[in-house]
């Protein structure tokens, strides 16, 4: 058997903008260069993982420069969790993108001629805007590296939380979110907690076993609260 070939570095390559899957965008020698988790603005060493005709794909593997238009992600599982995609880019920018790629669609894509676009109205919420949120019941958690690292003994294998994007049957179990606001967090950690005292089956999707599929929250701003729990 043959040795795999080894991937290119592409280095100290700048990021100069986002596509519609919230990757970032990079161009070198004319090839467009897709990258999970940079902002433009950043200035990266790229290890391509895979090769195609038009494009590639890679990832970051050290940081010549940061973007000015980088904060500091608020939520813990950023970066594992695929519910946040730009959480690491000021919101102004964020509202910027997303315009800019509202009229990419409109007008390269689907060819139509604007005579005018007015500018995109952003949100007064950034967190706990969202009334409703659903959570799934996993047997099957997704470990992060730390995890994997320490003693897998002491590790309980339900989750209650997100999908993580690409592992339909793999959840990340979910101890802080900012989508919705409270009571939201105290909910979702007591169902899981009482699902655990009693020895509730976490559903399997593979298998289709289990007892505990999703959990529904939705919340008002009268403080009025509907939880429902699909077996």
């Amino acid at each position: 058997m043959g040795r795999k070939k080894e991937m290119p570095l592409l280095e100290k390559v700048k990021i100069t903008d986002i596509g519609t899957e919230g990757n970032a965008v990079a161009k070198v020698d004319g090839q467009v260069v897709f990258v999970p988790m940079l902002i433009p603005g950043d200035v990266v060493d790229i290890r391509v993982r895979k090769k195609r005709r038009k494009y590639m794909e890679g990832t970051a593997v050290r940081f010549h420069e940061y973007s000015s238009d980088r904060i500091e992600p608020r939520c813990t599982h950023f970066g594992v969790c695929g519910g946040c995609k730009w959480q690491h880019l000021r919101y102004e920018k964020q509202l910027e993108f997303k315009e800019k790629q509202v009229i990419d669609n409109l007008t390269r894509i689907g060819k139509l001629e604007l005579s005018g676009v007015r500018p995109i109205l952003g949100s007064s919420e950034i967190y706990g805007y969202r009334n409703k949120l659903e959570f799934t019941f996993s047997d099957k958690r997704w470990l992060t590296r730390e995890e994997m690292l320490a003693d897998n003994d002491r590790i309980v294998e339900d989750a209650l939380g997100f999908h993580i994007p690409g592992y339909f049957d793999k959840v990340l179990d979910i101890r802080e979110c900012h989508f919705q606001p409270d009571p939201s967090n105290a909910i979702r950690d007591s169902v899981r907690r009482y699902a655990h005292r009693k020895s509730l089956a976490f559903f399997n999707i593979r298998q289709q076993s289990g007892f505990l599929r999703n959990l529904i929250i939705r919340t008002t701003r009268s403080g009025n609260v509907m939880v429902i729990v699909v077996f």
